[in-house]
């Protein structure tokens, strides 16, 4: 079948927003810890989507939070949405108190902690401000149309294949959307849409890389190395 991936674009933002000592290069320097991660690296500056499979403390959210905070800094993308599926792994917190932005800002720390250690609070905090930034939830999605943006899509384990086929229709012109998570850790109490999502784009030969990471390219610390390997072992 035919290749049914268009090209990725290298638009430049229309933001002209500058903020008060930002730099006009990228601010971490980012360089790859594994092979694996110099695999996701490389895909993501030559492809539209990109699917990244692997266990915790591989680096998934790091190194997509990374690429996107530069990719903003150098003004290639207007904005970084975030989103991830409201499933909580354990007993429920309850209900959440505050505005829209205060609810979905927890599950965003994982993504908002790595672009404030590039960015800095104020940056980061302007950005929230003016809507560059922004914590998308899954089910206020539908309608919308993202451009010129780089999307986040952490926990894509827990999402299910219906939301995963409106949320893949969110993506407008000059987009990238990066979704991870780890098929071995779904929390949802039916099936993951993750595994049918990739299945159907090999299916149809889409040109979206999909990149596994190991237990062996666990980089966090040795103890979250050896309780996951432990937990693989025991399939908990």
């Amino acid at each position: 079948m035919d290749n049914l991936e268009p090209s990725k674009k290298q638009t430049r933002s229309r933001r002209k927003t500058n903020y008060k000592g930002a730099t006009s290069k990228p601010t971490s320097g980012i360089a790859p810890k594994t092979p694996k991660q110099k695999e996701f690296l490389d895909h993501l500056k030559q492809n539209s989507q990109v699917f990244v499979l692997g266990p915790a403390g591989t680096g998934k959210t790091y190194v997509t939070a990374t690429y996107a905070a530069d990719q903003y800094t150098l003004k290639e993308i207007d904005k970084i949405v975030i989103t991830r599926p409201h499933v909580a792994v354990g007993k429920e917190l309850g209900y959440l108190p505050g505005t829209l932005e205060e609810k979905t800002y927890p599950w965003a720390l994982p993504v908002l902690d790595v672009l404030e250690k590039h960015w800095g609070k104020g940056t980061l905090e302007t950005a929230i401000k003016n809507g560059n930034v922004e914590m998308a939830p899954l089910a206020l999605m539908r309608g919308r149309s993202f451009e010129n943006a780089f999307i986040i899509v952490d926990e894509t384990q827990n999402i299910t294949t219906h939301e995963l086929k409106m949320l893949l229709t969110r993506v407008g012109e000059d987009s990238t959307i990066v979704l991870n998570g780890d098929v071995q850790q779904t929390d949802l109490k039916g099936d993951s849409g993750l595994p049918v999502i990739v299945a159907l784009a090999e299916k149809y030969n889409l040109n979206v890389p999909v990149v596994e990471f190991g237990l062996e390219d666990i980089v966090r610390s040795d103890i979250c190395a050896q309780w996951v390997k432990v937990f693989y072992q025991e399939k908990l």
